[in-house]
């Protein structure tokens, strides 16, 4: 019983004392008994005291889920960004670089395999609960670290996505030009604006000035870039040198522009540079690789396959196939320059496409 002395406190020890005051109780006594049951008992300390405090209780509950959802998030994000910073354009045909290199499933690093494909399952289970798993099979099966070439040789154990295996997919070094008709033909199509806008942002390369705005750091020794899109991120100031490429970007139907996987910009390899034993980070994008001044002496091979570019032409290509790329010209020669834009595998359904996008949405 609570005491005090509020009237309900009173109340509640006369009841306590007329209660010990009588003997024995019979079903005579049941209405007088129920009578002063339904007394009001009060609490001792005032009601606006303790209504604060349990405010107070459930803002501070309320704040630690908050935190604990954000740093969830966090983390989600930080180690899916590894496998879009895996997918960056390089100096070298196919994303050749030296943060392609620690790819999580190529890197060797115990443990970071699992873990990626946790999150990866994780963030498609959000999906499926806000959307559907209608059409996911592959997906699910990639989420989980399904067969594929992490697990198995695959192609002749050529083909090693770093990140993401998508099964079920064919899987050739080079992708047929019609797979992706509409968009090889809008780039070659562009390819005066795109060579203007490459004049535009060009620099001598020698090393000895100041890297110019926009261009980023050499990824290896002779390996340059500039960006339009990064990881699924627009570059606006990049974009707006580049109004050509840009408005040529956005007429893009397969373009991987909402994911961490989706890159465009200028690829430039100088005299004597060479990229050895690279795989792209996911068999679901196909590279686009538009030439734009292709000297003697240019190397590439995708899967044991040889090939060249060919200025104002595209070649499509799995760069999840381990792939080389050197440039054995000539001083003389100068830079082989190509436009590398990430689209989408053609055999990737529209459902798919949707679901990738939000497990590999870009960082905000």
């Amino acid at each position: 019983m609570w005491k005090g002395n509020s009237p309900g406190g009173n109340q509640g020890s006369a009841m306590e004392e007329e209660l010990r005051g009588q003997g024995n109780w019979g079903l005579e006594d049941a209405p007088g008994l129920l009578a002063m049951a339904s007394l009001p008992i009060m609490p001792t300390w005032p009601l606006p005291l303790a209504s604060s405090a349990f405010t107070l209780l459930l803002g501070a509950l309320t704040s630690l889920f908050l935190w604990y959802c954000y740093r969830l998030g966090s983390q989600d994000m930080q180690a899916l960004a590894v496998g879009s910073r895996a997918g960056g354009v390089s100096g070298g045909l196919g994303g050749c670089s030296e943060v392609g290199r620690s790819s999580l499933r190529s890197s060797g690093e115990s443990g970071e395999g699992p873990r990626i494909e946790g999150l990866v399952s994780r963030r498609l289970r959000a999906y499926a609960r806000r959307y559907s798993w209608a059409g996911m099979g592959r997906v699910r099966r990639a989420a989980q670290g399904g067969p594929g070439p992490g697990g198995s040789p695959g192609v002749l154990g050529i083909q090693r996505p770093g990140l993401l295996f998508l099964p079920d997919l064919p899987s050739v070094p080079f992708v047929p030009r019609d797979a992706q008709r509409h968009d090889v033909e809008l780039l070659e199509s562009s390819f005066p604006a795109i060579l203007r806008d490459f004049g535009a942002v060009n620099w001598d390369f020698s090393g000895t000035t100041p890297l110019p705005q926009g261009w980023s750091p050499p990824l290896a020794p002779g390996c340059y870039q500039l960006l339009l899109y990064q990881a699924g991120r627009c570059q606006p100031n990049n974009c707006r040198r580049c109004p050509g490429a840009y408005r040529a970007l956005r007429g893009l139907r397969s373009f991987m522009n909402a994911n961490t996987f989706g890159n465009a910009g200028f690829s430039v390899l100088l005299p004597g540079a060479r990229l050895e034993g690279c795989c792209g980070p996911t068999n679901a994008r196909v590279r686009c690789h538009l030439g734009l001044k292709i000297p003697p002496g240019c190397e590439l091979v995708v899967g044991g396959e040889p090939q060249c570019w060919a200025e104002g032409h595209c070649l499509l290509v799995d760069d999840s196939f381990l792939h080389t790329v050197a440039h054995n010209g000539s001083a003389e020669d100068g830079p082989r320059v190509v436009f590398i834009v990430d689209l989408w595998h053609p055999n990737v359904a529209g459902a798919e496409r949707q679901a990738l996008d939000f497990v590999f949405a870009p960082d905000p």
